[in-house]
């Protein structure tokens, strides 16, 4: 199992004991993620609702801050993404990241998932993974620093695609190649044929 992860510069947001972000943004490309951008598109989260998610702060599951199974954490998907709500516990570290977030210190979200479904595209020059559909989704955190991902998943699929997409351009060329010669040939047979006419 390949867990990834991913940031996003979201808005995360401290009330009185409530703490507000983005897990994710939709249709929004990535930074670089080692040759290639993400986009997560709409729909991705769909029936995620469900999983028995925590919100972590940076993914430490020794800093845990809310679940959706106890009631503490509230996720919902609107047109900007998915969104997350948690109620604060009244916790040392809690309260710490609480200051924080107000004052401004942390401002970024990410989330831990498993793909189910993807796919890779090539936009002037530039390749695009698309996460269509997320298996499982783990948890949400407010962060301090960017969660870069364990690629290893998005990697593997990311070679499978540059394969398959080199070999339809030999393929290609190759027909391409075949077509040209094919048509010289029938060039010079007409040559020939009208010589004798």
């Amino acid at each position: 199992m390949n867990i990834e992860r991913r940031f996003f510069n979201s808005e995360v947001r401290a009330g009185e004991s409530r703490v507000t972000g983005y897990g994710s943004v939709f249709e929004s490309k990535s930074e670089d993620l080692g040759g290639f951008v993400e986009i997560i598109a709409r729909g991705a989260f769909d029936d995620r609702l469900e999983d028995d998610v925590r919100a972590l702060f940076n993914h430490d599951s020794s800093l845990i801050l809310g679940r959706t199974k106890s009631g503490t954490l509230d996720l919902s998907i609107d047109d900007n993404g998915l969104r997350y709500e948690i109620d604060f516990p009244d916790t040392t570290y809690a309260n710490d990241l609480q200051v924080s977030i107000k004052r401004g210190d942390i401002d970024q979200s990410s989330f831990s998932f498993l793909v189910e479904e993807d796919d890779f595209t090539e936009v002037d020059g530039t390749i695009v993974r698309t996460i269509n559909k997320v298996s499982r989704l783990f948890d949400v955190s407010p962060v301090t620093y960017p969660a870069y991902p364990d690629a290893t998943v998005g990697l593997r699929s990311l070679e499978q695609y540059i394969q398959r997409r080199d070999q339809n351009r030999n393929t290609q060329a190759k027909a391409k190649r075949m077509l040209e010669a094919n048509l010289r040939s029938r060039q010079l047979t007409l040559a020939e044929i009208s010589r004798v006419l």
